[in-house]
């Protein structure tokens, strides 16, 4: 049976300054003239508003109140709308909202930092104005909080671990705005053994060479650790295929964020080589053969790591060791600072290369297998690497073949599990971009799409659409994802470049069917806002017509590469140009093969089998220092290379 009413429109709840004037709206349909009743309820009393009794209600906001409006027809048939809440702020600081205000959310309360005791309830306030009344989700160290959606976060027993740095994001249709960042304390810092004042990591895979062979596994590599660094507390960035200026920006980016009793991390995933004790790394864009100007001085970060006053550094190198152009100069060297506090994790040990495991839909590096079994135990850092190269030397596949090193000189027992204590709040969010939020779309013919975007990593993208509602009188519906005509300069990578990075989204969304998918990957390389296509094709079943509707949606450069955004750095004319993009049906990011399952191969992609390694005659000390200019280290962090590049 039709109902009698129906409510087309909602009226929505606001939230505005004293004296704001606004208007109420409120939409139904009827099989006969409809009638209006606004009411309003204040400090629980309900009451009809005299004179309210059309569809818009004008209001000049003087006090929170709840309205509702009621319908009702000839027929003695009536339905209620919505209650919603016009909420209103009696002091806004001056200027506030802003002379234009379209709506978009401004924070008129920021929380404050605070000290609790371990057992006693912790809770930060903030509040926002925005038309519609903005929505709210609250961060912990960059983390999001699933359970903290509202203006008030409540801990009713605060535990040492929640401890941090908060920051909670406002958000409605018009946009988003960001509270200032808090360090609360949960106990004292003193109680604790060892603390941190800071987490940061830097995640770099170098999988797609111009020059060199590809890669497998630091795809996989570098997304796992990112979730296992989240959860011990890091801020993290997580960046593939880079090329030297890149790694230079981003490395400048990491170092600047350090500070007195960080605790850093430094990973690298990709081809490299190691030459009398200096290591390197080589960028995608790296000539063939490269040279050491070409490539990226891992000695030199770690001397940049120990000017900011660390307490830990820890610099993870899955990489090969071997070194195959001799003819080629030393760079000068000096000893790093005897500060205790630096620690090496070598993939393989000295002239050695490093494997990675293929079962042809996800490959993962032997290190990587056994780093992610042990980096969240609480133990000293050393210990827990320990653990990991005792798995690693037992393992069938690499017996006599990779052996993992540790070097290090940290002096006291510091674990990754130490909780955070931060010295002051930091207006930096290392590792967090804005989250680019779900968005339902309307075609013609009244088919909904839900569009929603998933950040695998910190310069890769996927948009995802799904068919929300097919109206009756079509069927046959094909949706598809692109860029307009005019944006077909962008270079779209090879499909067989991008099946690991594809079979992560399809194991993201294992559960759920997407319709279409579109990748953005590249980001730190875009210059202008991009422009998405939504094309949907039907069967129109009254005339059996195929037609195809279109719908374009703006992604704003600053929400896609925000990272890189903040980074003035110099690209090289060539490589100014849009992010690479693809469109792609899932079901054929997870048509991959099996054939290789369980097979070990060297990373270099080269097929010379292995030597075996010399014997090591370096002690127990990190490697020496590269001395050079500070700039020149950021281009050689740019370069870095293959995980195994042996030729």
């Amino acid at each position: 049976m039709q109902e009698a009413i129906v409510i087309t429109e909602q009226p929505v709840s606001v939230s505005v300054p004293l004296g704001y004037s606004f208007t109420l709206r409120c939409r139904a349909e009827g099989q006969t003239l409809l009638q209006y009743q606004w009411f309003c309820q204040y400090q629980s009393v309900c009451s009809q508003i005299p004179g309210a009794t059309k569809q818009d209600l004008p209001i000049t906001a003087q006090q929170s109140q709840l309205y509702t409006c009621r319908i009702n027809d000839l027929y003695k048939n009536a339905v209620f709308s919505d209650w919603v809440k016009v909420e209103v702020h009696h002091c806004v600081a001056r200027g506030l909202p802003p002379r234009l205000w379209q709506g978009e959310p401004v924070i008129v309360l920021n929380p404050t930092e605070q000290r609790v005791d371990v057992g006693k309830p912790l809770q930060l306030q903030c509040a926002a104005m925005g038309v519609p009344a903005p929505s709210y989700q609250w961060y912990q160290n960059g983390k999001l909080l699933d359970h903290q959606k509202k203006k008030k976060l409540w801990i009713s027993h605060a535990k040492v671990s929640d401890s941090g740095t908060y920051l909670c994001c406002a958000s409605n249709s018009h946009g988003e705005h960001w509270t200032n960042a808090v360090d609360i304390h949960v106990g004292t810092c003193r109680s604790e053994k060892f603390f941190a004042t800071g987490k940061i990591a830097l995640l770099v895979g170098n999988n797609h060479y111009q020059h060199h062979p590809n890669l497998m596994a630091p795809v996989m590599d570098v997304f796992e650790l990112s979730l296992l660094l989240e959860q011990l507390g890091f801020q993290v960035v997580s960046l593939l295929d880079l090329n030297k200026a890149e790694m230079e920006a981003a490395v400048s980016r990491f170092l600047e964020l350090l500070g007195k009793g960080v605790y850093a991390i430094f990973y690298y995933a990709g081809h490299g080589y190691e030459h009398l004790g200096r290591n390197y790394m080589v960028p995608v864009d790296a000539p063939q053969p490269y040279a050491p100007e070409n490539c990226i001085s891992v000695q030199r970060i770690l001397q940049r790591m120990q000017q900011q006053q660390t307490a830990l550094n820890l610099i993870l190198l899955d990489t090969c060791r071997k070194w195959y152009n001799s003819e080629c100069a030393l760079s000068q060297v000096q000893p790093l600072e005897p500060w205790g506090n630096t620690v090496y994790g070598y993939a393989t040990s000295e002239d050695a290369e490093a494997y990675e495991l293929q079962d042809g839909e996800f490959s993962s590096g032997i290190f990587m297998k056994y780093l992610k079994k042990h980096i969240l135990q609480e133990k000293k850092v050393t210990h827990m690497l320990e653990d990991v190269l005792e798995d690693v030397g037992q393992d069938p596949l690499v017996t006599g073949k990779q052996v993992m090193e540790i070097k290090h000189t940290l002096k006291e027992a510091r674990s990754l599990t130490d909780p955070i204590c931060p010295l002051r709040a930091r207006a930096e969010r290392w590792g967090h971009s804005h989250e680019l939020l779900s968005k339902l779309v309307t075609f013609p013919c009244g088919a909904r799409v839900q569009l929603r975007f998933h950040r695998l990593f910190s310069n890769l993208i996927y948009v995802c659409a799904k068919l929300q509602h097919s109206p009756a009188h079509i069927a046959d519906t094909r949706l598809l994802l692109c860029r307009p005509t005019e944006m077909d300069s962008v270079a779209i990578p090879k499909e067989s470049q991008w099946d690991q990075v594809k079979s992560l989204l399809s194991s993201v969304y294992k559960q759920e069917e997407l319709d279409c998918v579109f990748q953005l990957c590249g980001l730190q390389k875009i210059q202008t806002d991009v422009v998405l296509q939504l094309d949907l094709c039907y069967t129109q079943l009254s005339t059996k017509q195929r037609i195809c509707e279109s719908l374009q949606t703006t992604l704003q450069r600053c929400l896609l590469g925000q990272f890189f955004s903040q980074m003035n750095y110099s690209q090289p004319n060539y490589w100014r140009t849009p992010a690479c993009a693809g469109g792609v049906c899932l079901r054929d990011a997870v048509a991959l093969s099996m054939d290789l399952k369980g097979q070990a191969s060297m990373r270099t992609g080269f097929g010379h089998s292995l030597p075996s390694s010399n014997p090591s005659n370096s002690s127990s000390e990190p490697e020496e220092n590269d001395e050079s200019d500070l700039s020149d280290l950021c281009s050689a962090l740019l370069r870095a290379g293959p995980r195994q590049d042996c030729p």
